[in-house]
């Protein structure tokens, strides 16, 4: 490597991008085209960096298999940046092994955070674990030491683990101000905002208050029965009975907790679990069918007790039922809660994540976008999906994932 190209790539490591540029503006070999490719992608010219990196790959070819690696890794990371969830995982896996087998391991660690990143974003905690537990973060330098700990920040946040969240994300602040660029710093601000913002509210005997992530996390351990509808879970301490595929019973337990210590009527539990204005006879006939299957889902934490008017919810050891609710509850919103954090979505990246079919997201974009709530640029496989303004709520609850204690 000639001292240009060192130079240009000390600059692009300080954060330096445009006098990294500057050395090698005018070159087209393949270790040039690399590093123009990666300064344009921290820029924010992503489609302009995607192309450069894909000729330096090529220009390097199979001679040179660790600067083509390099190359993938740095198409992976944009790939991720862009949401775009199609680029294949495996030719990053298949990137970091080349790496490691080259001891490379600087560049190896960047692409198992970013293979990292990637399953946390589309909740597979316990494989993004299992990635980060192969990496010793302290000899790594101040910037992959962030890295680091803003995933381990992130689990920990999806598993509503808040202390552990804050002291990770307290070890990225520092590793961040350590390797002086400022992208980075405002990188663990953001992500640091998540605690500082109303996550769930929390509805109980007529009250409704907004709560905080480390809330949250002491409504789920306090005791109470909690009715989750940000997971669609009935909760009472380890105890967790999971309703995620049967709506209706999901609806007559809310319905049932909104209403406790009181009963609620059978007209009203058909309103709320069916729809229906006026309840006949074929409704109250569904409704004593469906009780009876959330009687048999409930059996261990709870009981649904018949009255003179209705039913009743009867926790077995809890003193308190709470319902656990989005800041914000509407149609497709888990889809407004992925575009929350900023980024521009494709259509099929969040079919991915949120483990729907892409033509029913896009039905729901649609819908959404003529409401005005979400609005669209480019055409085509380049078109991408934003929210004219973030809502104020982080997607934690509302992305796909274990359950805290699992």
């Amino acid at each position: 490597m000639d001292s240009m190209i060192t130079a240009a790539a000390r600059l692009l490591a300080t954060g330096d991008l445009l006098g990294a540029l500057k050395r090698v503006a005018l070159r087209s070999d393949a270790p040039a085209l690399a590093l123009r490719g990666i300064a344009m992608a921290q820029l924010g010219d992503l489609p302009r960096a995607k192309v450069l990196l894909k000729t330096a790959a090529r220009g390097f070819g199979a001679k040179e298999p660790v600067a083509r690696a390099r190359c993938l890794v740095a198409e992976a990371e944009i790939a991720l940046v862009s949401r775009d969830l199609t680029w294949p995982a495996k030719t990053l896996t298949s990137a970091r092994e080349v790496l490691e087998a080259h001891d490379d391991r600087l560049n190896a660690a960047h692409a198992r955070h970013l293979e990292a990143r990637r399953l946390l974003l589309i909740g597979h905690l316990d494989e993004a674990e299992g990635l980060l537990a192969q990496v010793d973060p302290a000899p790594l330098p101040p910037s992959l030491r962030t890295a680091h700990e803003l995933v381990v920040g992130g689990i920990a946040i999806r598993r509503l683990r808040t202390n552990a969240a804050r002291a990770a994300l307290r070890r990225a602040k520092n590793s961040a101000r350590e390797a002086g660029i400022p992208a980075l710093e405002a990188e663990v601000e953001a992500v640091s905002q998540v605690l500082k913002t109303p996550a769930a509210r929390l509805i109980g005997q007529g009250d409704e208050r907004f709560l905080l992530l480390e809330e949250v996390e002491a409504v789920l351990t306090s005791g109470a029965l909690v009715v989750d509808a940000c997971r669609y879970v009935v909760r009472n301490g380890d105890e967790l009975v999971s309703l995620s595929t049967r709506p209706v019973l999901f609806a007559l337990a809310r319905a049932l907790a909104q209403n406790w210590p009181g009963d609620m009527s059978r007209n009203a539990l058909v309103a709320r679990a069916f729809r229906a204005k006026e309840a006949d006879e074929s409704h109250r006939a569904r409704l004593r069918v469906e009780i009876g299957r959330l009687r048999g889902e409930l059996h261990r934490i709870a009981d649904v007790d018949a009255t003179k008017r209705g039913f009743v919810l009867a926790p077995r050891r809890a003193n308190e039922v709470v319902i656990l609710a989005p800041p914000v509850e509407e149609q497709n919103g888990e889809i407004l809660a992925f575009l929350a954090d900023g980024e521009a979505w494709s259509s099929s990246a969040l079919a991915i994540a949120i483990g729907a079919s892409p033509r029913t997201v896009q039905r729901a974009l649609d819908a959404l976008a003529e409401a005005g709530k979400v609005q669209s640029f480019g055409r085509g496989p380049a078109r991408r999906w934003t929210i004219p303004s973030l809502p104020g709520f982080p997607s934690t609850l509302l992305l796909p994932g274990p359950l805290p204690n699992e």
